[in-house]
């Protein structure tokens, strides 16, 4: 999940890459049984505001789509190498790559609207509709429904599926 550490730390770590020239490619992978789960709303709502990068709320919103802009700017390809799930902010880092791999496990939803948010959240509303279309993206957005990674090759947000013991490999 994304807590507000992890946040800084993709954020320092984009910011850096646009002037990096000895990185040539980056690959994303999630470490463990999923790809990211997306924001850490427990963590996120016990942290005090001061402690969390420009406050809580919509400051940290901005923070967090910060990262996802600054992964768009990146000169870098950056492969999404997806294992499990990737959910809300976790499917926004695979909107947000170049080259969109998942393995036969892997699965994907619009998380904020089952939890009472907007799906304009960090660039889904404006990157999932260019990547599979905007009627497809509106079901996704409006829903929450989960696809699987047979669904996701099909409608375009992979551009390869492995099997999962192969994703590695990428």
């Amino acid at each position: 999940a994304i807590t507000a550490e992890m946040a800084g730390e993709l954020n320092d770590y984009f910011g850096a890459l646009y002037h990096d020239r000895s990185t040539r490619i980056v690959v994303m992978r999630g470490a463990g049984r999923a790809f990211c789960a997306g924001l850490d709303i427990k963590d996120h709502g016990t942290r005090d505001p001061a402690a969390i990068p420009f406050g809580g709320g919509f400051g940290f919103q901005g923070f967090l789509a910060d990262v996802y802009i600054k992964m768009r700017r990146c000169p870098q390809p950056i492969i999404a190498a997806v294992n499990g799930a990737a959910a809300g902010g976790g499917l926004a880092l695979v909107l947000g790559s170049d080259i969109r791999i998942g393995s036969e496990s892997s699965k994907f939803n619009v998380a904020f609207i089952r939890v009472g948010f907007s799906a304009c959240d960090i660039g889904t509303s404006w990157l999932l509709p260019r990547i599979v279309g905007v009627a497809r993206a509106q079901e996704m957005m409006l829903t929450g429904r989960v696809i699987d990674s047979a669904e996701a090759y099909r409608i375009g947000l992979l551009v390869d599926r492995v099997a999962d013991d192969e994703l590695e490999k990428v």
